[in-house]
C-alpha cells in the first residue's frame, strides 16, 4: 500500500485515480483517506461496493465495477438515488441485485465475466454467449441455471420472454 502511495504522491498531477479491488473495505477506506488530494478511488469490491459507493463522512470510492455490466438499469437506478441522497433507496436498489451478484462471483471469481456475457445473451444483447478462448465453459450450465431466477428477480430480464426461450434451447441441449 505504501509503495502505491508514494507512486501516487510522485505523480498526484497525473492520475486521476486508481482503482483496487482489495476484497477489504476497511483496506480500501483506509487507504482511500491517504490518497493525495485530488486523486480518486474507483472501487472493484462488488461484495462491499454498497457502502464504499455511499461512502461516510471523510469521503467515498468512485463507482468502477465490472459487475455493472451485468445490471444496467438497476445501476442507472442506483447510482440516480444516490446522487439524490436518497441513501435508503439507493440501499434497497441495491439490495436486489445482492443474490444475484454474490451468484454471479462465486468462486472461482475470476470467472465472473461467464455471468455477465450469459445475462446478456439471455437479454438479447448479442447472438450467442461463446468467449474468447472458450472461457464460456468456464462456469457450468448449473451455474447458468441458477442466474436465470435471480436475474429474473432482480427485474434484469429485458424481455423475459425471451429469456426464456434462450434458457429452455440451453437446458434442453443439455438434456435438463
Amino acid at each position: 500500500m505504501q509503495v502505491c502511495l508514494d507512486v501516487l504522491f510522485r505523480n498526484a498531477a497525473k492520475v486521476d485515480g486508481t482503482k483496487f479491488s482489495l476484497r477489504s473495505k476497511e483496506k480500501e477506506i483506509r487507504m482511500r483517506r491517504r490518497l493525495p488530494k485530488g486523486v480518486r478511488m474507483y472501487t472493484g469490491d462488488d461484495f462491499d461496493s454498497a457502502e464504499l459507493i455511499a461512502g461516510d463522512a471523510q469521503g467515498y470510492s468512485d463507482a468502477l465495477l465490472g459487475i455493472f455490466d451485468a445490471i444496467p438499469p438497476a445501476a442507472s437506478q442506483v447510482l440516480t438515488r444516490l446522487a439524490q441522497n436518497d441513501l435508503a433507496g439507493y440501499h434497497e436498489a441495491l439490495a436486489a441485485t445482492a443474490p444475484l451478484l454474490r451468484h454471479i462471483f462465486k468462486a472461482p471469481t475470476r470467472f465472473y465475466k461467464t455471468g455477465i456475457v450469459f445475462l446478456a445473451w439471455l437479454n438479447g444483447h448479442q447472438p450467442h454467449s461463446v468467449m474468447v478462448g472458450g472461457q464460456h465453459s468456464a462456469s457450468s450450465v448449473l451455474h447458468s441455471a441458477e442466474l436465470f431466477p435471480f436475474a429474473d428477480a432482480a427485474g434484469l430480464l429485458v424481455d423475459p420472454e425471451l429469456a426464456c426461450r434462450r434458457m429452455k434451447r440451453l437446458l434442453s441441449k443439455h438434456g435438463i
